[in-house]
């Protein structure tokens, strides 16, 4: 059992959850919560390391041996220490550091999203749920945009993590990979055509801009074409991870009418 906010093991997982430099340099993440890790389990993710504590849930409990099995390592803690790394304001008493997978991208995609300079965990983990969702083959996303695996992107999204293909990429990365195969449209708040004027049955690439200035120049620039969703009332746009979904969404509806 740990019971020191000292353990070093304690401290590898606060800097974890607080430094994105920690999780790229040890290829690692912190996943808390009872569904989320069976999400982890159930897709495969390996773990370093899994914490409980005492009233964790018979379900919980479940999903632990389950790891236990794999061979991971379990750890006990007391609930204030769970609470002090906890994430959440109520903490399900699980918690773990899994390692990192790249999920591979099919070899002709049809069907991708690019996530460009987001910077808001919730939008982020909102659009990697909602593209699950949608049949989104992978999400490609450029410098600037936040960590896909901080916390809150994690809580997020679900458990998209674990079965959706997740590239890091610049704009000329992005072109070359479609170039030939998937047609960029970048979304913008007006200008282009709107997006059920476009054959989005044909492979695409999808744009989604940052919250602020939108998408960034070097997209603007690779796109094949801009596309945006037509606003009759009298807001000047959309929350980010609305519009992807209205996007994302419009692909299904014309690739299954």
């Amino acid at each position: 059992m740990i019971t020191s906010a000292r353990n070093p093991k304690i401290q590898h997982i606060r800097a974890l959850i607080s430094r994105r430099q920690e999780r790229e340099r040890s290829g690692t993440f912190v996943v808390e919560g009872v569904r989320l890790l069976e999400e982890a389990l159930q897709a495969g993710w390996e773990a370093e390391l899994v914490l409980v504590t005492e009233n964790l849930s018979e379900r919980g409990r479940q999903v632990a041996a389950g790891f236990r099995e794999s061979g991971v390592e379990v750890e006990e803690v007391p609930p204030e220490l769970m609470h002090s790394l906890a994430d959440t304001d109520t903490p399900q008493g699980i918690l773990a550091v899994i390692r990192r997978r790249e999920l591979p991208l099919p070899a002709d995609p049809t069907f991708l999203l690019v996530v460009d300079r987001l910077r808001d965990p919730g939008n982020l983990g909102t659009i990697l749920r909602t593209a699950l969702s949608a049949g989104v083959e992978g999400v490609l996303l450029t410098p600037g945009t936040v960590d896909p695996f901080s916390p809150k992107v994690v809580r997020a999204g679900m458990g998209a993590h674990f079965r959706l293909p997740l590239r890091s990429a610049g704009a000329a990365g992005i072109a070359a990979l479609c170039r030939g195969q998937a047609r960029l449209l970048v979304s913008e708040v007006e200008g282009g055509t709107p997006l059920w004027r476009h054959d989005l049955r044909q492979p695409v690439a999808l744009v989604i801009g940052g919250e602020a200035d939108g998408a960034s120049p070097e997209m603007r620039q690779a796109a094949d074409d801009n596309i945006y969703i037509p606003m009759p009332g009298q807001a000047e746009s959309l929350n980010a991870a609305v519009a992807a979904a209205i996007l994302m969404f419009e692909v299904v509806r014309q690739r299954n009418s």
